[in-house]
């Protein structure tokens, strides 16, 4: 079964093509600037690599030269668009509507259109992603899998919001959770690595990249994350600002005269690292600062690795007892630093550090010491793979009914 994985942004659309039996990635590639006629067009696949700039009209247009590609007699990977089972979209805001992945029918394009208010930036385009794969793909059935799904698993106690109760009956205010399908493939990967089933494990999961968030796993099932109502909360991140007192916003909007929509440019955009440093959202310039000895860079790095250990101290009490931790995300695989700094600081967990271990970037790799009474392992995610292997299995069950 081969799946047409489809990750689509306002202006954007990512893919990958995938063979379920073995399950390798045939082609993968990027549209940007989606609408323009400067589109940028990337594809890899057979061996070859291809980049061409020119006009996309519109998403459909654009999958459309997605399929073009992949069916080229010199580069293509498969001979004919029929050969495509299905195709897997990521949504990212699923509400409480939906707590797992679904077949999309025209009930389930009617509720996306209901949940744009959760996710204004993000779902319109998911839903245009949908409707473009439609028109393209008739024959292949799409289904939705929700980067807030896996968290639908937590308590009423660690989602809900001390606000009037009636914030949550009338606007669905709580915590949802973000970067649902990582934490799901990462933790399902360390109990394999554990050689033990996911129900029989308790993972902290830590997502780091330019967006960034932790979750509690206990038993296969998320019971706590560190994103909220939307992915501004939390750790400190890229541009994000992560948690901060709510009374700062009305403070700084009076003294600075500035209104919502400037305050919330300043909070997802113009904060987090960037923000602190003046430097970089990038963590390897800030790195490359802190080798220069630059006062700010160290500060940042400081204030990131004291915010995500807190989280991991939390978690800890939440779960009682940790079998692992994981690290994953760009910055949480690729940067050695980070993640010696808040290992050191877990002695109190029984963590042990292999220093050599922990030099790897980008691959699988334990780098607790072999007496550490918690194993904590640096795993890459693939959002990919498991939209895929969530949407082969739906698609499997839908052809036995």
């Amino acid at each position: 079964m081969k799946i047409l994985v489809l990750n689509c942004g306002s202006s954007s659309i990512k893919y990958q093509l995938l063979d379920m039996e073995t399950e390798s990635v045939l082609a993968i590639g990027k549209v940007e600037r989606v609408g323009m006629e400067d589109a940028i067009f990337e594809y890899k696949g057979a061996g070859e690599k291809i980049k061409e700039i020119g006009t996309i009209l519109d998403h459909t247009a654009g999958v459309r030269k997605v399929l073009k590609a992949l069916t080229d007699p010199e580069h293509g990977v498969i001979k004919d668009p029929e050969e495509i089972a299905a195709v897997g979209h990521r949504v990212v805001h699923g509400g409480e509507a939906f707590v797992s992945s679904v077949i999309i029918t025209e009930e389930v394009k009617r509720t996306l259109r209901e949940l744009f208010d959760l996710a204004p930036l993000h779902n319109p385009a998911n839903l245009t992603g949908i409707l473009a794969a439609e028109a393209a793909l008739p024959h292949a059935p799409g289904v939705a899998v929700f980067d807030t799904a896996f968290h639908s698993t937590m308590p009423r106690k660690a989602f809900l919001y001390a606000l009037p109760y009636a914030m949550y009956k009338r606007h669905k205010v709580r915590r949802y959770g973000f970067h649902g399908t990582s934490h799901k493939y990462v933790s399902q990967r360390a109990a394999a690595i554990l050689g033990r089933a996911p129900e029989e494990v308790n993972l902290i999961t830590c997502h780091l990249g330019n967006g960034s968030s932790v979750a509690a796993v206990q038993g296969g099932k998320s019971v706590d994350t560190s994103m909220g109502f939307t992915p501004l909360a939390g750790l400190i991140m890229g541009t994000r600002s992560g948690d901060i007192d709510p009374g700062v916003i009305p403070y700084i909007m009076a003294r600075e005269e500035i209104g919502i929509s400037e305050i919330m440019s300043m909070l997802n955009k113009h904060s987090g690292m960037l923000g602190i440093s003046g430097i970089s959202s990038d963590m390897r310039q800030i790195e490359e600062e802190m080798d220069k000895g630059d006062p700010r860079a160290i500060e940042t790095f400081e204030m990131l690795e004291y915010r995500l250990r807190q989280y991991i101290g939390a978690y800890a009490a939440v779960l009682g007892r940790v079998d692992g931790i994981v690290f994953t995300g760009g910055i949480g695989e690729n940067s050695p630093r980070l993640r010696k700094a808040v290992c050191e600081n877990l002695a109190f967990l029984g963590v042990t550090f292999d220093e050599e271990a922990n030099q790897v970037r980008g691959k699988e790799q334990i780098i607790s010491g072999p007496d550490s009474k918690v194993t904590v392992m640096v795993i890459p995610t693939n959002e990919e793979l498991m939209i895929a292997r969530e949407t082969a299995e739906l698609v499997s069950k839908m052809g036995r009914a």
